[in-house]
This record gives structure tokens, C-alpha cells and sequence, in this order.
């Protein structure tokens, strides 16, 4: 199986950066496609951003472009995710997911990590 492991939540200022980490193993082959969900209180989980290790090919939701970049280290199976100006919206537990197949743009989460708390203040 694959196991994730999400660091690098906590609370941050508005306009300030965070950077959240996400590493892969187990069954790193069966993590084509890694990428993030979030789920803030009383909301459905939605998806963030997503990348695909055969070609870096990325997608992101439209409450995020411009401002979060997400990217990959293939040799530590790691995935990121740089949270730039971020706003009190953005405030959720952050889920790392991975795909075994598939593209970024229909990510979905095949796996999942545990979450991370990001909370964005004013």
C-alpha cells in the first residue's frame, strides 16, 4: 500500500507563506498523480492542486492560482505545496492524496495521508 505523510501545517498571517510537505512510501509506484484536498469547518472536502510525476503536468483550483505552486522531488517521493499570500479562507486541515493513475487535472485521491492544520489569520 501507500502511506503519506503530510508536515509543514500551522497558522501563518495573511499575506505570509507556508510550505506543507508531503512524503510517499510503501508503494511509491502507485503514486502517479500526488496533489492536496482541504476540508475547512463545515465545508465539503475540495480540491487544491494536484501534479503528475511522468511529465510535471499540474492543476489547481481557481481559489488558488496565482498563489499556491505546487511541485515534486522524485528522488525523496516528496511532494509540496508553497502557500503564497494566503488569506483566512484558506484556513482548513489540508489532505495529501496520491492516484495511482490518471491525470492532475482529474485528480481524485486514491490514497490519503492523515491532514494538516492550516489556519490563516488577518
Amino acid at each position: 500500500q501507500v502511506q503519506l505523510l503530510e508536515s509543514g501545517g500551522g497558522s501563518v498571517q495573511s499575506g505570509g507563506s507556508l510550505r506543507l510537505a508531503c512524503a510517499a512510501s510503501g508503494r511509491t509506484a502507485w503514486t502517479n498523480v500526488m496533489g492536496w484536498f482541504r476540508q475547512a469547518p463545515g465545508k465539503e472536502r475540495e480540491f487544491v492542486a494536484a501534479i503528475r510525476w511522468s511529465d510535471s503536468s499540474v492543476a489547481y483550483a481557481d481559489s488558488v492560482k496565482g498563489r499556491f505552486i505546487i511541485s515534486r522531488d522524485n528522488n525523496k517521493n516528496t511532494v509540496y505545496l508553497k502557500m503564497n499570500s494566503p488569506k483566512p479562507d484558506d484556513t482548513a486541515v489540508y489532505y495529501c492524496a496520491a492516484d495511482r493513475f490518471g491525470s492532475s487535472s482529474n485528480f481524485r485521491g486514491d490514497y490519503w495521508g492523515q491532514g494538516t492544520q492550516v489556519t490563516v489569520s488577518s
